[in-house]
């Protein structure tokens, strides 16, 4: 079974879309839409800014689920998807691209996002860091004897890959610590806050609002939800799921799991990057995966 998955933040690079935009009318609609919903032109950082523009937080959210969301649009009736499911960010492309709500809604509900996590980054030091070469529950061990501090694990990304969420002096804790475990890495990322942890409840209380504003219908397959690690087409519920995503692990690894144990074989990403076909591969490699980041169908 052909599935679909989407990336979240961090997979953004200067020129994404630029392609979709001067090769298809329909495409280059889409981007002209959002610059007119965001207020700003976010296309012309996407095409043609530096890096350092495109990590603005107003801009790195829309600009990721725009290319993703946009590619989806396009591929017509190729785009077929037995089962989808997104990385953080990604969750609301999957979401988008499978009907469950509209290109406008899906993009305010990023936006309003990206500026309530910086919000929420902004009230306390905190960050996240890559723990590569240790079993889940010895990383999930060492978090929980923190009790001074907030050290969650934030994301699953696959078997031997986790990423650690917390106070800025927790997290250095738990590096020293997680190396002392026999982690082969345990490295700072350069990220503004402790994204997918208690402390983005300021976020998870303003975007939950927004969330529960906005209408969403039954999407055209199941969407595998990043709390749960299970599949939902329940309106209801996907709200429920993605409001509590701030706050909660990312559990990519079960998704994959999961999505392969449910009939997947063949993993489509499509957005920017190579990040999620690499760890999918790494959680099996029984399975196929590509990657799309570019326009692939005629007007």
């Amino acid at each position: 079974m052909k599935v679909y998955v989407y990336p979240g933040q961090g997979s953004q690079f200067v020129g994404m879309g630029k392609s979709m935009y001067e090769e298809n009318k329909r495409a280059g609609e889409l981007f002209e839409q959002a610059n007119e919903i965001l207020d700003f032109r976010i296309t012309d950082v996407m095409f043609a800014g530096t890096d350092e523009d495109l990590k603005q937080t107003k801009v790195t959210q829309p600009a990721v689920f725009l290319h993703s969301v946009i590619l989806s649009m396009i591929w017509g009736k190729m785009f077929t998807p037995g089962m989808m499911a997104g990385h953080s960010l990604g969750e609301f492309s999957a979401l988008t691209a499978s009907g469950a709500m509209t290109f406008e809604d899906g993009l305010r509900l990023v936006s309003k996002r990206a500026y309530a996590m910086q919000k929420a980054c902004e009230l306390q030091p905190s960050t996240m860091a890559a723990v590569i070469g240790l079993a889940d529950e010895a990383v999930e061990k060492v978090c929980a004897e923190l009790t001074d501090d907030t050290v969650i694990c934030a994301n699953y990304n696959c078997p031997g890959q986790l990423v650690i969420s917390g106070n800025a002096a927790g997290i250095d804790k738990a590096c020293a610590k997680l190396i002392a475990a026999g982690a082969k890495r345990a490295l700072k990322l350069k990220v503004g806050g402790a994204f997918h942890s208690p402390l983005m409840e300021p976020a998870r209380t303003e975007l939950a609002e927004a969330i529960e504003a906005t209408s969403f219908k039954k999407p055209v397959c199941p969407i595998y939800q990043n709390v749960t690690a299970l599949p939902s087409t329940d309106a209801d519920e996907i709200k429920k799921n993605l409001v509590a995503q701030l706050t909660a692990p990312v559990r990519w690894t079960q998704t994959v799991r999961n999505m392969i144990a449910d009939g997947a074989d063949h993993f489509v990403e499509l957005g920017p990057g190579k990040v999620l076909q690499g760890l999918i591969l790494k959680t099996d490699n029984s399975v196929t995966a590509e990657s799309y980041q570019d326009k692939i169908t005629q007007d």
